[in-house]
């Protein structure tokens, strides 16, 4: 049983069915509203559109490139549903998770369940029959409560926020303009909306002047770092911005430079077809009609229609290094595995990885096999190894670093050391895949 149909949930399911297990998938939506879904589809992306780089030398693109060799089904459908965004692998979010639905119900060995799963009691007692939970932060209060207790109390959060997005009709094109930094992709994925030191000063006072949404209550604003706030980053000093999201450098118009240009806003598509643009790097806390006032006061964004408004919203999750085994087992119950961000890692990729890898383990164990534990110098089984070693009392949220690799030798040069990490993690994996994959 996989519960959860978020991107992690979708990732086990189809690795499971690909190997011949009988899985049960449930998804509680539309039966149980979250705060942040907007749609009934599984794999809905909530926060942007976006994969990040896929530069195999850069840590989302090297962890990506290691799922296109696993088979992850989730990888094959973003390349297909891409949009243009430099180097970045962005997709069409609509179209993305209805190829994933579409995939899933037409494995013969999967069910899905449209309800919420509140308890997991009538499972613990059965260890001939895994269970991946891979809901994520919106899980059930009632099945969250229940894992708490089984945890001994423990429970984290942190604050993530998503960005508006835009009607691509209600933007004022004449005062924009085609381009992505130093020219990567087409040189013209993104929208840029220029501006001039004043422009910038006065939309940052705006934002510092804005109303914030109330939090929950009791609850202290803990924003995961990899994230900010748009308010928050202006918040921290008059520059972060410009160094930040609205970074200026490396754009051009029509080849030559912009006069005045002091910061840009950036713009990325939505669909194929430009009917929606998301604010690039602007997710939020701001009240809806705070929004209004202080987005559009951004040149060619005067009139713009807001299809959908940027959130904050709270995102429980487990203390990983004190409860999970690098295979993602619970250490009290190994036939449960956690996977997503209920696990503390985050971004899209690592939940498509701790997908994958819980799928691949739950047909393990259904196979009554040994649970396989990937490569220390793989990105895979470097991520799930920080999640594992962390210190327990300082475990926060974090997507998957180079970092994380164990130190190569030394070299001079940045390229040159990500290169030799890059190739050793390839080789890792592939003599994993050679060794392990293929005869399991």
């Amino acid at each position: 049983m996989v519960i959860g149909g978020g991107l992690a949930g979708c990732e086990a399911a189809y690795q499971l069915a690909r190997r011949g297990v009988q899985i049960t998938l449930y998804e509680m939506r539309p039966r149980a509203a979250t705060p942040f879904h907007h749609t009934p589809h599984l794999a809905e992306l909530v926060c942007s559109n976006s994969f990040k780089s896929e530069d195999s030398l850069r840590a989302p693109g090297m962890l990506k490139a290691e799922l296109k060799r696993l088979g992850s089904l989730l990888m094959q459908v973003a390349d297909r549903t891409r949009v243009p965004a430099g180097a970045a692998l962005a997709v069409d979010r609509e179209r993305f998770s209805t190829e994933i639905e579409r995939r899933l119900e037409e494995q013969d060995s999967l069910r899905i369940i449209r309800e919420p799963v509140e308890s997991l009691r009538s499972f613990l007692d059965d260890p001939d029959a895994p269970v991946i939970i891979a809901t994520g932060p919106a899980t059930h209060p009632l099945l969250f409560a229940e894992l708490k207790q089984l945890l001994g109390g423990d429970s984290l959060y942190f604050y993530d926020a998503t960005s508006p997005i835009i009607a691509g009709d209600s933007l004022d094109m004449s005062r924009l303009f085609f381009a992505s930094r130093y020219g990567k992709g087409a040189g013209n994925d993104y929208l840029n909306a220029p501006l001039t030191e004043d422009d910038y000063i006065a939309f940052r006072r705006a934002l510092l002047a804005a109303e914030l949404a109330p939090l929950h209550e009791g609850d202290e604003f803990t924003p995961f770092e990899g994230c900010l706030p748009i308010e928050e980053l202006a918040r921290r000093s008059e520059g972060a911005m410009r160094f930040g999201p609205l970074r200026p450098v490396g754009l051009k118009r029509d080849g030559g430079k912009v006069p005045g240009l002091y910061a840009a806003v950036q713009l990325r598509r939505e669909d194929a077809l430009q009917k929606a643009w998301s604010l690039v790097g602007f997710q939020t806390r701001l009240t809806q009609g705070s929004q209004k006032e202080v987005f559009t006061r951004i040149p060619g964004l005067e009139k713009a229609r807001f299809l959908r408004f940027g959130r904050m919203h709270r995102n429980n999750y487990i203390c990983a290094p004190k409860h999970l085994l690098p295979t993602l087992q619970l250490r009290a119950h190994p036939h449960l595995l956690f996977a997503g961000q209920l696990t503390g890692l985050e971004g899209y990729v690592a939940a498509v990885a701790t997908g994958l890898v819980a799928g691949l383990n739950a047909a393990q164990l259904a196979q009554g096999k040994s649970p396989l534990e990937f490569p220390r110098e793989s990105a895979t089984g470097a991520l799930l190894s920080y999640m594992v070693q962390a210190d327990p009392a300082n475990y926060f949220p974090t997507a998957f670093m180079l970092s994380m690799l164990p130190l190569a030798a030394k070299m001079r040069g940045k390229r040159a050391r990500h290169q030799a990490l890059a190739q050793r993690a390839k080789d890792a994996l592939d003599a994993f895949i050679h060794e392990r994959l293929s005869q399991d």
